[in-house]
């Protein structure tokens, strides 16, 4: 048994758990969204490049999975919570075209993770390392920049139409955490153990959010409207935090 750092059935540690379970299951869909989208890719490079991005995304939830055996959790009971929201996320941003399921893997599925990736800051180191290290940046959907700007060369105006498709991945997702965040009280309890009586703690984690979907836009040849996606992505977690100390036992 690997040695946690936490104590079993305190409220950190079912926060914990929680967000493990969530990001397994998040895990776990975006394998099976990426098959799906690697069987119908227009070529051979883009299926090739999909199915890779799908082997991790797999392996992503086989690590959070052993995660959370090595905590004694059960990983279906932990992942079950989620699946509603999670699946009712990818519905709702279902992509209409190839270019839209792109921009999609490229930018929504980066925002998600660099906003999962300031909250494993609040969690005890191990778990922090492990979150980091799946929902770290790789190579892998590097092929997705040249499609989409070759495909603005062609068609200047699909560049105003991918630009709201990314600002709506972002509010989505934004909404899904806090709708689970209100029907998990050890996951919001988690979200709001964080650091608030430093505001600059928390403007600091958010331009690093800020940057990285900065980077994201330009690198694909889109308006840059990033500002006012992470100013609402600070506002959600400050409202969670708040939220979750109002809960607080007496």
């Amino acid at each position: 048994m690997t040695e946690t750092g936490l104590q079993h059935g305190s409220e950190q540690a079912d926060g914990v758990v929680d967000l493990l379970g969530m990001l397994g299951y998040a895990a776990l869909s975006g394998f099976f969204r990426l098959s799906a989208d690697a069987a119908v890719a227009t070529c051979l490079p883009d299926r090739v490049a999909l199915a890779e991005m799908a082997v991790v995304q797999y392996g992503h939830f086989r690590r959070l999975v052993g995660r959370l055996e090595e905590l004694n959790a059960d990983p279906n009971a932990a992942m079950q919570p989620f699946v509603q929201a999670i699946d009712a996320f990818h519905a709702s941003t279902r992509p209409a075209d190839w270019l839209e399921g792109l921009v999609k893997a490229y930018v929504g599925d980066g925002f998600s993770a660099d906003f999962y990736r300031t909250i494993a800051d609040l969690v005890d180191p191990q778990t922090q390392a492990l979150i980091n290290e799946v929902l770290a940046d790789t190579d892998h959907s590097e092929f997705v920049i040249p499609r989409v700007r070759e495909a603005i060369v062609a068609d200047p105006p699909v560049a105003g139409r991918l630009t709201l498709w990314a600002r709506r991945l972002v509010g989505e997702a934004l909404g899904q955490v806090q709708r689970i965040a209100a029907e998990r009280e050890s996951l919001a309890r988690l979200l709001g153990s964080g650091d608030s009586p430093q505001p600059g703690k928390v403007s600091r984690m958010f331009a690093k959010l800020t940057d990285a979907h900065s980077r994201r836009m330009a690198a694909l040849g889109l308006v840059r409207t990033e500002r006012r996606a992470t100013a609402g992505a600070s506002r959600s977690l400050r409202a969670i935090r708040s939220r979750a100390k109002g809960h607080k036992g007496p």
